[in-house]
C-alpha cells in the first residue's frame, strides 16, 4: 500500500503551502510543454520524467516517469460521479485491488499519478473493431476482480440517495437516473435547456425514466469501475500484469451488471461480439460471485437502455459546443449527425416520440449557436414573405433581433407541439414579447389544414372583432444552416402568455370555468363578424356536413396499411363502408363563419380580462358551420354537463339566428362524427407513435378504449368476437369469454 499523496495545495506537511503550490505549478507547466499529451473530456494527461525539485518533494528518484493529470478548464459536467475526489478513490481502491495507479500528489486542478508503462488498447484495436477472444475473457476477468470488493466500509461515503439495501438492483438503477438528472442535466440546463426543448427532450425525461424502472433481480453490490473502455485499459510492455485499469474517477458501488453495461457501450464492440462478451462476463463472475449473474438476460437491457438515455445529454452538448470552435458547414454537418444519432438511441428509453430529422436538427443547432454570438460572423439571415408586409409595431430590424435571440431562449420559453416549434423572445427595442413559430419539418398530421394561418390572423386583426388571437407580425424564410436558403420557414406572432419569464402559460386542461365558458362562446360569436369570403370564397355554397364527411372518408382511406389493418381488426369500417354510414344523416344548413377548428385545451391560454381565454394555433382554421366549432371543442376538452348546457344557451343567444337554427337536432351528429374521427386518428397514433409526446395526444391515447367503444357503438358495429385477447387487452379493451366486450 502506497503512502498518502502529498497535499501540495495546502499548508504544512513536507513544505510550506506557497512553496508547494509554486513547485507544483512549475511542474504542471513543464508537463504541458514537454510531456506526451493524452486524455479525455475532463483531464489532459502528460507523461513526463520527475523534475528534480518535485522528485525531492515526493522522495522519488529524478527522471522516473509519472503521469500528470490536469483538469480541463471549463469542462462540461457530463458524467455521473458517485465520489468527487479521484485521489480518495485511488487510496481506497489501492488497498483492495492490485495493480492500481498510485496518486503521488494532488493539487488544485492537478494530480501526479504513478505511470503505467504500456500502450492503451485503443492504440492497437480501435473502436468498432472486434477484440480477440482471449482479451475479452481477460477484460471480463478484470470486471469480476473488481466485483470481489464487496464492502463499502473501506470506500468513500456513498451519496444520500443510494439505496439502503445493498442488493436492490431496481433502486440502484433508479438512483443512477436521478444522479444523471442531478449531476448532468440540471447544471447544464440554463445553457442547453432551450436546445433540448427544441429537440424534443423534456425537462423531466430522466425523472420519468427513474419512475419507470421495473422490478429487477437482486444482485449484491460491489465496487464498479464504470468506465472500462479501450483508452482506459493499458497493455503493459512487460506483461506483468498484462492489463492495468486506469482512470478511476467514475468508480462507483452498486449492481455489477451496471459495470458490464457501461463496458459494452463504451468499448464499442461490433454487434456480433456482444453476446460473446456477456457470456465471458457471466462465466468469470460465476466463479467469484455467483449471485451477481442473477437475471442477467432480463435486466441487462434495462442498464443498456439507461446508458443510451443518459448519453443523449453529453452527446448533444458536446456536439453543440464543438460549433464554438468551428462554425463552417462541415462542422455543422458533423454536429448534426452526432445529435441525430444520440436522439435515435435515446428515443425509446426516454419515450421522446418522433425524432427530428437531420434537416430540422441542423436548423436548431445553427440557431442555437448563432444566438450565442462569439465567433459567428453574421446574424441569422432571412428574407421576408411578401404575403405579410412589414408590421409598423415590429419592423424588419426587430425580426432580425428576434431570430438571433431564438436559439438562445431558455427551456421554459420553448414549446414544442405536434406540428410547431414555438420560441418566445423579447427583441431589443420592442414593447412586447413575440413567439417565433416554425413548422416541425417531419411532423405527420392526418387532419388537413385548409387556410393559411397568417391570412386568418390578419383577417381577425383587420375585422376588429372581439376575438383574443395573436397578431401576425412577420412571415419569412431563414437559413437552416450555412447553406443558401433551403425552406426553413417561420412566422412571428405576438406572444399571448404571461410576461413573467418564470411563469408558463396556463391552459384549462381539466375543463372551462364558468367565466371561461362565457368568454369562449362570446369569441365564437365574434368570429361571425370576420369577413370569411376573402379566406374561402367557395365555402358559402357547400353543404358543410357532406364536406366534413368526405374529409373523414379521405382521412381513413389515406391511413397507412398497418393502421387500416388494425382498424378492421377492431371493427372500424373501411372508407367505402364508412361513407355509407355517414351518408345516413342530413343536417340543417346554417350560415357559415370562420371557425378555429381545433379548440383543445392547449390551444386556449388563460387570461385575466373579460375575454378569459386567448385562442392560439389557428393552423386548423376553416370556414363552416359555427355549431361544429363548439361541439368539437366539447369533444376535445373535458366538459361537465352544466358547463355544456351553459355554453349552448349562451351560444344560441349570442349568435345570429341563421347560424344557430335547428342546432338541438344536429349537435349530437357532430359529436358522433368527432368520436368516430378520434377512433381512427388515435389508433393511427398508437400504431405509428406520431405526436405521442404532445399532452393532448397522451390524454387521448390513455382513454382510447372508451373512444373505440363509443365509436363502434355509435356506428352500430361491434368489435369482432374472435379478436386476439392479448392485443385487445394491450389496447385497454375489456374482454369477455367469447372475445372483447
Amino acid at each position: 500500500m502506497g503512502a498518502p499523496p502529498v497535499p501540495l495545495d495546502t499548508t504544512g506537511g513536507r513544505a510550506d503551502g506557497a512553496r508547494s503550490r509554486a513547485v507544483f505549478q512549475a511542474f504542471a507547466e513543464y508537463a504541458a510543454a514537454e510531456g506526451a499529451a493524452s486524455g479525455g473530456f475532463h483531464h489532459q494527461n502528460y507523461v513526463v520524467p520527475l523534475s528534480e525539485p518535485v522528485a525531492r518533494l515526493l522522495g522519488r528518484e529524478p527522471g522516473v516517469p509519472v503521469t500528470v493529470r490536469v483538469r480541463r478548464a471549463g469542462a462540461l459536467p457530463v458524467v455521473i460521479r458517485t465520489w468527487q475526489n479521484e485521489p480518495a478513490i485511488l487510496r481506497a481502491v489501492s488497498r483492495l485491488l492490485p495493480n492500481v495507479p498510485e496518486c503521488l500528489a494532488e493539487g488544485d486542478g492537478f494530480a501526479i499519478h504513478s505511470h503505467v508503462d504500456g500502450v492503451p488498447l485503443s492504440s492497437v484495436c480501435g473502436d468498432g473493431k472486434p477484440v480477440d477472444g482471449l482479451l475479452t475473457r481477460a477484460l471480463a476477468g478484470l470486471l469480476a476482480e473488481t466485483a470481489q470488493v464487496r464492502s463499502s466500509a473501506t470506500l468513500p461515503p456513498l451519496p444520500s440517495l443510494w439505496p439502503r439495501n445493498y442488493t436492490d438492483s431496481q433502486g440502484f438503477l433508479q438512483a443512477l437516473a436521478r444522479m444523471a438528472d442531478l449531476q448532468i442535466r440540471q447544471p447544464n440546463w440554463a445553457v442547453f435547456g432551450g436546445l433540448f426543448a427544441a429537440l424534443g427532450v423534456p425537462e423531466d425525461a430522466l425523472v420519468r425514466l427513474a419512475e419507470r424502472v421495473p422490478a429487477m433481480a437482486r444482485r449484491p453490490y460491489s465496487l464498479l469501475h464504470t468506465d472500462l473502455h479501450r483508452d482506459n485499459v493499458i497493455m503493459s510492455y512487460g506483461g506483468d500484469p498484462p492489463l492495468v485499469r486506469v482512470d478511476w474517477e467514475l468508480a462507483s458501488y452498486g449492481d455489477p451488471l451496471h459495470d458490464l453495461a457501461t463496458h459494452l457501450v463504451r468499448m464499442r464492440y461490433p454487434d456480433h461480439q456482444e453476446k460473446e462478451v456477456v457470456d465471458a462476463w457471466a462465466c468469470a463472475m460465476q466463479a467469484v460471485r455467483p449471485a451477481a449473474v442473477n437475471g442477467v438476460a432480463r435486466d441487462l437491457p434495462h442498464y443498456l437502455a439507461f446508458e443510451r438515455a443518459q448519453s443523449v445529454y453529453p452527446d448533444v452538448m458536446r456536439a453543440a459546443r464543438s460549433l464554438q470552435d468551428s462554425f463552417d458547414q462541415k462542422s455543422l454537418d458533423e454536429a448534426t449527425a452526432r445529435v441525430h444519432r444520440a436522439l435515435e438511441l435515446a428515443a425509446e428509453p426516454l419515450r421522446l416520440g418522433q425524432v427530428p430529422g437531420e434537416r430540422e436538427i441542423e436548423g436548431i443547432l445553427h440557431r442555437w449557436r448563432a444566438g450565442r454570438g462569439g465567433r459567428v460572423t453574421r446574424a441569422i439571415d432571412w428574407k421576408p414573405d411578401g404575403r405579410v408586409s412589414e408590421h409598423p409595431d415590429f419592423p424588419h430590424p426587430a425580426v432580425e433581433g428576434a431570430l438571433l435571440l431564438e436559439g438562445a431562449a431558455p427551456a421554459e420559453r420553448v414549446f414544442k407541439g405536434t406540428a410547431h416549434l414555438n420560441t418566445v423572445v423579447w427583441a431589443p427595442g420592442t414593447a412586447f414579447p413575440v413567439v417565433v413559430r416554425r413548422k416541425v419539418a417531419d411532423a405527420r398530421r392526418l387532419e388537413s389544414s385548409f387556410l393559411s394561418e397568417h391570412a386568418v390572423l390578419r383577417a381577425i386583426e383587420q375585422s376588429r372583432a372581439a376575438v383574443a388571437a395573436p397578431r401576425i407580425l412577420a412571415l419569412g424564410e431563414s437559413h437552416s444552416g450555412n447553406r443558401a436558403y433551403s425552406g426553413d420557414r417561420f412566422a412571428i406572432h405576438t406572444y399571448e402568455g404571461p410576461r413573467d419569464p418564470g411563469r408558463r402559460p396556463a391552459h384549462p386542461v381539466h375543463g372551462l370555468l364558468p367565466q371561461e365558458a362565457d368568454g369562449l362562446v362570446d369569441q365564437l360569436a365574434a368570429l361571425t363578424e370576420v369577413d370569411h369570403a376573402q379566406l374561402d370564397p367557395v365555402a358559402v355554397g357547400l353543404d358543410f356536413y357532406d364536406w366534413l364527411s368526405d374529409q373523414l372518408v379521405l382521412l381513413v382511406d389515406g391511413l397507412p396499411p398497418e393502421s387500416r389493418q388494425l382498424a378492421r381488426f377492431l371493427g372500424l369500417p373501411g372508407a367505402p363502408r364508412l361513407r355509407e354510414i355517414l351518408g345516413r344523416h342530413r343536417l340543417t344548413r346554417r350560415t357559415p363563419a370562420l371557425l378555429h377548428g381545433d379548440l383543445n385545451p392547449w390551444n386556449l391560454v388563460r387570461r385575466d380580462d373579460g375575454l378569459a381565454l386567448t385562442l392560439i394555433d389557428w393552423e386548423m382554421a376553416l370556414v363552416g358551420d359555427p355549431l361544429y366549432d363548439l361541439v368539437r371543442h366539447m369533444h376535445l376538452t373535458p366538459t361537465r354537463p352544466e358547463i355544456r348546457d351553459r355554453m349552448f344557451r349562451r351560444w344560441e343567444r349570442r349568435l345570429p339566428r341563421e347560424c344557430t337554427r335547428n342546432w338541438r337536432q344536429d349537435w349530437r351528429v357532430y359529436r358522433w362524427i368527432e368520436t368516430v374521427r378520434s377512433a381512427y386518428v388515435d389508433l393511427d397514433r398508437l400504431v405509428t407513435g406520431a405526436s405521442r409526446d404532445a399532452p393532448n395526444v397522451r390524454r387521448a391515447l390513455d382513454s382510447y378504449a372508451m373512444t373505440l367503444a363509443a365509436a363502434t357503438a355509435s356506428l352500430g358495429l361491434t368489435i369482432p368476437p374472435r379478436s386476439n385477447p392479448y392485443l385487445t387487452r394491450a389496447l385497454g379493451l375489456r374482454t369477455g369469454p367469447d372475445g372483447p366486450a
